[in-house]
């Protein structure tokens, strides 16, 4: 509603982060308030752990392990810039946010997962070099090149958002500013233009896609080159290591990319309710961040010998030595 906004001339100048507009009353908030602190500090435990797990061991200073880790990196990130705002939302009254806070967050909402989507890309980029041209791998796929390839990665995943972000910015928000979500994402934020955003929001559903669904068709592709050489191992002893080498991997990009998709989705069926959306948003962020570190630890045979042996030198373990 119009007296809902605070104004600077004729100009919002703050939003109300709403949070779930279902549910209000206090004990569904303190609820959700302890879950998303639970998985936050899970996600930072399993992703600061793998981290060190991969530093610590010399053995796993290779560029296979250096995705994983710009991959945990990325999820601490994400979840860090997210989730904070989250559980301000569910504590207080109201939650207010100022319009150029709020902009910053919806930009650092779409570049951190097209960062994720381009790792994805890069770990399977690695994967098809290790598995059908293994006597190149080495010269290809060294170290620096590795860690050069990981911050174009970056660099583009910050450039993408950039056009639609600065068509949203330049629009007028001069009537209702409740933001029906836990954070400021595009969309919902988007919606309280004052002017029509059809063109911006074709536009912007246009990158999305393009992001996500580009790197997707060249990670399918590189997979399916993956199949196609191991079926040509003759020893089922290489088949399997090389199955097991790509099935965590898969598994992280699965989780990515089957979460992203329903969620948008969700976004383009007439009647889903406003909770859904918002809760379909929280789960694209943390369900990923959650899964990925147990996906390697448990998955990835060295990440989970380095672990074990961590904590039988740590004596973590009864009886180590």
């Amino acid at each position: 509603a119009m007296t809902d906004a605070n104004y600077t001339g004729s100009m919002v100048s703050e939003f109300v982060i709403v949070g779930f507009p279902g549910l209000q009353d206090r004990e569904s908030k303190a609820i959700l308030f302890a879950v998303f602190l639970t998985v936050y500090l899970l996600i930072l435990l399993g992703n600061l752990l793998l981290i060190c797990i991969l530093a610590a061991d010399r053995s796993l200073h290779t560029p296979m392990y250096l995705t994983i880790s710009s991959l945990a990196i990325i999820d601490i990130t994400i979840c860090t810039t997210l989730v904070p705002t989250m559980l301000a939302v569910l504590s207080s009254t109201t939650y207010t946010v100022s319009f150029s806070a709020c902009f910053t967050q919806t930009y650092f909402f779409m570049a951190l997962p097209s960062i994720e989507s381009f790792i994805l890309l890069l770990m399977a980029y690695d994967r098809y070099v290790a598995i059908c041209h293994p006597l190149h791998y080495p010269a290809r796929m060294t170290v620096r090149f590795t860690l050069q390839l990981i911050v174009v990665c970056w660099l583009g995943g910050f450039l993408c958002p950039v056009l639609v972000f600065s068509l949203a910015f330049t629009k007028r928000f001069c009537g209702p500013n409740r933001v029906l979500q836990c954070f400021c994402d595009y969309s919902g934020v988007l919606r309280l233009a004052c002017e029509d955003v059809r063109s911006i929001s074709y536009v912007s559903l246009f990158v999305v896609l393009s992001i996500l669904l580009i790197p997707l068709f060249f990670i399918v592709l590189s997979y399916v080159k993956i199949l196609l050489s191991v079926l040509h191992i003759s020893s089922s002893a290489g088949r399997a290591k090389a199955v097991s080498t790509c099935s965590s991997h898969l598994l992280v990009i699965s989780v990515f990319y089957f979460t992203s998709a329903g969620v948008y989705i969700s976004y383009r069926i007439p009647g889903t309710s406003v909770d859904i959306r918002g809760m379909g948003s929280v789960i694209m962020i943390v369900f990923p961040a959650l899964m990925n570190p147990i996906i390697y630890c448990l998955r990835t045979k060295e990440i989970r010998d380095s672990l074990v042996k961590t904590l039988k030198n740590s004596k973590i373990f009864p009886g180590s030595k």
